[in-house]
């Protein structure tokens, strides 16, 4: 059986910018909000902490702050995709000399590859990292989509030991499991579809909702595992609204719009992505105050 770097909810965090950089004090209030409400993982530096409008030294620098926040605490988890292979290697590579516990890798995006560049890709990044390495096969960004033979092959290699899987195709995830079995852990992509990928064998989300809804996220994956399908099942129900408003535009619209809501200083989203609109937020915040 594989490393597993988390069981539950890794929470894809938000990156709170000011006009020239990041806001690490606010930051450091929503890693500790995380970490009091039962995260079992923070993810940094991912889609929904707009790592691809980042500088490199941005990037640095939030994941090197997320580290140091924990202490520990919470593994770790730094996005440190690309699509570049030589440079993904590169970073990957400052990633572990820093103490992360893992390393998110999205596949390569408008380039995009071939299967068999897939394998070359991440085979070669992780030949010069001892880092566990979770695959991120998100196609409706990328273009790329990560086949389950792929996964097969890929779950050959030690340090490669989960997938996050944000294809929304279920079946591809239980073909996934079929073939490759405990030498690959599965991690939900998509908020809307935890307990359906948990009952073909995965072990926990990588979650938007989770921003917002910490303990309740965790609480879902932990009751399916504790034989409490009833109760998991009422919260996957219970937020079902809520995440169709969570993704209502292009995510981390509107959970940036939601964490200012709810107090935090999570500001706008960088251009390209704009401000939520304000109908979005109308509908955000009536399915926000439904669960208060």
């Amino acid at each position: 059986m594989k490393k597993v770097i988390f069981k539950g909810c890794g929470t894809a965090i938000v990156t709170p910018f000011t006009e020239t950089g990041v806001k690490f004090e606010e930051f450091r209030k929503m890693i500790e909000f995380q970490i009091e409400n039962n995260a079992d993982a923070i993810i940094v530096c991912g889609t929904t902490g707009e790592a691809s409008t980042m500088t490199e030294q941005e990037r640095k620098d939030t994941i090197e702050f997320a580290v140091k926040t924990s202490n520990g605490r919470i593994p770790i988890v730094a996005g440190t995709g690309g699509n570049c292979t030589k440079n993904v290697i590169e970073f990957t590579k400052w990633a572990e000399s820093v103490g992360v516990d893992g390393a998110l890798i999205v596949t390569p995006y408008y380039n995009k590859t071939t299967q068999e560049g897939l394998i070359a890709h991440y085979s070669a990044i992780a030949k010069e990292t001892t880092l566990p390495i979770i695959l991120y096969s998100v196609p409706s960004r990328t273009g790329v989509n990560i086949a389950p033979s792929t996964c097969l092959e890929l779950s050959k290699i030690d340090n490669i030991v989960a997938i996050k899987e944000a294809s929304g195709n279920l079946s591809q995830v239980a073909e996934i499991k079929t073939l490759c079995g405990d030498n690959l852990n599965v991690y939900s992509g998509n908020d809307d579809q935890i307990l359906p990928l948990l009952s073909v064998g995965g072990i926990g989300v990588i979650s938007v909702l989770s921003n917002i809804f910490p303990k309740d996220t965790h609480d879902m994956v932990y009751k399916f595992f504790e034989g409490d399908f009833k109760g998991a099942c009422n919260l996957q129900l219970k937020y079902i609204p809520f995440i169709k408003a969570l993704f209502s535009e292009v995510n981390p619209i509107p959970v940036k719009a939601c964490l200012n809501m709810i107090g935090y200083n999570a500001g706008i989203p960088r251009m390209p992505l704009i401000e939520m609109t304000e109908k979005g937020k109308e509908n955000l915040r009536k399915e926000l105050s439904k669960l208060s």
